[in-house]
């Protein structure tokens, strides 16, 4: 709405827009402080930098990105990391062929240089590599200071209780969408 020109946006447009009861809205909102206004609504900018805040994305996260096979070089070039606050920093592989290529502005180093992440100021890595290769990169990402692993890799990774690790199974995902499409007339 704010690329659209609107200023503000009422907690029934919130509502509408994403499926939910406006009371629901203002009852969230309200457990992080007060940012609107009864009878106006809410501040779109003032709104989207609290929600930035909140999400702590309210700062530039410098980002590492092992494997750049196929997957990986795609989200290499994915453009829309920066609105949420995430810049690729830092690119690894293991293929001698791809080392010391730039792609997308940034050069693809060997991955034993994963040991330099914390000194570069960089704390979450994107893993895009197959599943024999995924614990050992996750040990060196735990060892080189990484906090937050996004993980690609078909499998489960296992790291210390103090990191954060999300694993995306795209084949998992996409297996569940027939159990939540609507039934078909006569099936």
């Amino acid at each position: 709405m704010l690329d659209q020109g609107h200023k503000s946006i009422s907690s029934g447009q919130l509502a509408d827009f994403v499926g939910v009861n406006p009371s629901l809205i203002r009852k969230d909102f309200s457990y992080f402080g007060g940012f609107g206004t009864r009878g106006v609504g809410y501040d779109i900018d003032d709104l989207v930098k609290q929600i930035k805040k909140i999400l702590k994305i309210n700062v530039m996260h410098r980002v590492a990105l092992v494997g750049v096979g196929n997957l990986g070089s795609a989200v290499l070039a994915y453009p829309g990391f920066g609105v949420y606050g995430f810049e690729i920093a830092a690119a690894f592989d293991i293929n001698p062929q791809k080392i010391g290529r730039r792609v997308h502005n940034v050069v693809i180093e060997d991955v034993s240089e994963l040991v330099s992440l914390k000194k570069r100021g960089i704390d979450i890595a994107i893993v895009a590599i197959p599943r024999d290769a995924a614990q050992q990169t996750a040990d060196d990402l735990v060892k080189a200071g990484v906090r937050g692993i996004l993980n690609f890799s078909p499998c489960h990774i296992t790291v210390p209780r103090k990191l954060k690790v999300i694993t995306i199974d795209i084949a998992m995902d996409f297996a569940r969408l027939p159990y939540y499409m609507p039934r078909q007339a006569g099936a």
